[in-house]
């Protein structure tokens, strides 16, 4: 380490590496196990603890607890691994647990994403880049989330399920199947309720993808025949238009859970 400040009463492994720049602030502590990339800010009693990555810059805030060991009752102290992108920011009171050897042996959050206070992302999650998660969000494990994708204050996420990127995830949503890319999802039980447009628009996507994902999803969600007759026909319907290729292939791939649909 180099030209980094910490403070005296912090505790650090001495096995511990530590890139140009870390702060660590009074009373945090940082596990024999961790590595903090150029730059990362550890506030008071932050703790970072197990065989954990945490990106640059990303700054950590008091009270969190980020790599404990996992809340599963089948974890025998496996040597699993938990990774945080560059430029993350979480907040006070924040849990994420490392793998278990029942999912990837890894916990995963990508680059740039913002977790607020008292969310907690369970063993084996994957967050992609960019994600939102806002306050005391709950996610079971092997959650996997894309990029971009905002889940609102309260939402709590059954284990294995899947958001696609750019899904939006209204605020005291319970979420027990998966939701698909670009969708809107609310309710004390998640149903979905159209596409997050207003996300769309203000991240530049121009108006003819948009289009083409509008009609994917009447398309798709029309009532009448069941979905999974529709998919054969969408993959050539909708070829040529990448975002709505986001949501059939979403559709298609394996899943242990049921799809988010409309209410009819």
């Amino acid at each position: 380490m180099s030209s980094g400040r910490i403070d005296p009463t912090a505790l650090v492994s001495a096995s511990a590496i530590l890139g140009s720049g870390v702060e660590v602030g009074p009373y945090a502590i940082v596990g024999p196990k961790v590595t903090l990339e150029d730059g990362v800010v550890l506030d008071a009693h932050a703790v970072v603890r197990g065989r954990t990555r945490v990106g640059a810059r990303t700054r950590i805030f008091p009270f969190a607890v980020v790599g404990d060991t996992p809340q599963d009752r089948k974890f025998a102290g496996e040597e699993s691994a938990l990774t945080i992108g560059a430029d993350c920011v979480i907040r006070e009171h924040v849990t994420v647990n490392t793998g278990t050897s029942g999912g990837r042996m890894l916990t995963r959050i990508g680059e740039r994403c913002l977790i607020l206070a008292g969310a907690h992302v369970g063993h084996d999650c994957i967050i992609g880049d960019d994600v939102t998660l806002v306050n005391h969000v709950l996610l079971g494990g092997h959650v996997e989330i894309g990029d971009h994708a905002i889940l609102g204050g309260q939402s709590a996420v059954h284990q294995f399920v899947r958001i696609g990127p750019h899904a939006m995830i209204g605020g005291m949503t319970g979420v027990e199947a998966d939701v698909i890319p670009y969708g809107v999802a609310v309710g004390d039980r998640a149903r979905l309720d159209g596409l997050n447009l207003r996300g769309l628009k203000r991240r530049g996507f121009p108006r003819e993808q948009i289009r083409g994902l509008v009609s994917a999803y009447r398309f798709l969600f029309q009532p009448g025949a069941p979905l999974k007759e529709r998919l054969a026909e969408a993959l050539e319907r909708f070829a040529g238009m990448p975002p709505a290729m986001d949501i059939v292939r979403f559709l298609t791939a394996p899943s242990r859970r049921n799809i988010c649909v409309p209410r009819h």
